[in-house]
């Protein structure tokens, strides 16, 4: 059988990377994120199934997907996810399945994770500081997030990137010892741009602390830092190593400096809604084909017809920008 054409848009990006959130719950409340009191979740019913999940990237895999990032919410909050990172890494085609996780149920949830194929691990991260941990997740749990970083490294985990959101008049005294911290145990530290993505819908331009002003605190107190001349040009992260050799730090500039033109993602929310991108105004409603009896050529076109909607970039710099409807946690890291 012939392979299927690309997922190409109509600005000729090619698409092979996935992201799938398993759940929109979490066992923190970061302020950009999700809000301290009630919280509208998906209900039970209509989140995805690992077998609907699994149908779907076998799909997607025949259509040019190569790699497959699991997200949330915190994805470890849901039931015997080894399960399925087991079903996708066996999947035929599929080079690359990776977890974003918060870590605090990876001391006890790593070995499994391991022994089902997972290699790939982002954990999220802000900061060191237990006071400041606190203000940004609501939750008094540092101890236990750093337990699970370091299970996962003595597991055999890698890479293992820290993602650090980066807020301005907040996580400035955060910078330098995160980049330290990932210096000395061999993770990459990754600062991201503070976006608006928060469930009060609160976000402001002045809040952004930027790549440039991260990069001239990152040469000025830890050290010299140089682009990557290997870094990968689809990539969201851009990757500066230090010029002594020890490691690398990688910043997600969406707000300051835009990848729209390279970006080769696609997203499938837990509740089964697939988004050409993270500030998408407008979704598929996969799971619907999936319990309607749709067929795999029905659901492929759907995809396809996904990707070809896909706008030219997000437009956060300008004056027409519209939020999406729904916050980080409802569609996926």
């Amino acid at each position: 059988m012939p392979a299927a054409p690309p997922l190409i848009d109509t600005f000729q990006r090619t698409h092979d990377n996935l992201r799938i959130s398993v759940t929109d719950h979490c066992n923190i409340r970061c302020s950009y994120c999700m809000s301290e009191g009630e919280t509208a979740f998906a209900a039970r019913s209509e989140i995805l199934s690992y077998e609907e999940i699994e149908r779907f990237v076998r799909l997607a895999v025949a259509l040019g997907i190569t790699k497959v990032r699991v997200t949330g919410g915190e994805p470890l909050l849901r039931k015997n996810l080894p399960g399925l990172i087991a079903k996708l890494t066996a999947i035929e085609g599929l080079r690359e399945v990776a977890l974003t996780t918060n870590a605090l149920l990876l001391e006890e949830q790593a070995a499994s994770l391991y022994a089902a194929g997972l290699r790939r691990l982002n954990v999220h991260l802000d900061t060191l500081d237990r006071r400041r941990f606190v203000q940004i997740t609501r939750r008094d749990e540092l101890d236990r997030a750093l337990r699970g970083l370091m299970k996962a490294r003595e597991t055999g985990f890698a890479p293992i990137k820290i993602n650090a959101v980066a807020m301005k008049g907040l996580t400035e005294l955060d910078v330098a010892p995160l980049a330290q911290f990932g210096r000395e145990y061999g993770f990459e530290v990754r600062y991201i741009e503070v976006m608006p993505l928060d469930g009060q819908a609160r976000w402001d331009r002045s809040q952004v602390l930027t790549m440039d002003e991260i990069l001239a605190l990152l040469r000025r107190e830890v050290g010299p830092l140089e682009a990557a001349p290997e870094a990968d040009p689809r990539a969201p992260e851009q990757l500066y190593r230090y010029r002594d050799g020890r490691g690398a730090v990688g910043f997600i500039a969406s707000v300051s400096r835009p990848f729209c033109l390279n970006c080769n993602r696609i997203r499938l929310t837990a509740d089964g809604k697939l988004r050409y991108c993270l500030f998408a105004i407008e979704e598929t409603d996969v799971r619907s084909l999936l319990r309607g009896g749709a067929s795999d050529a029905q659901i492929a076109e759907a995809v396809r017809e996904t990707v070809r909607r896909k706008w030219l970039g997000h437009e956060i710099n300008s004056a027409s920008f519209v939020p999406p409807p729904r916050a980080m946690y409802a569609i996926g890291g």
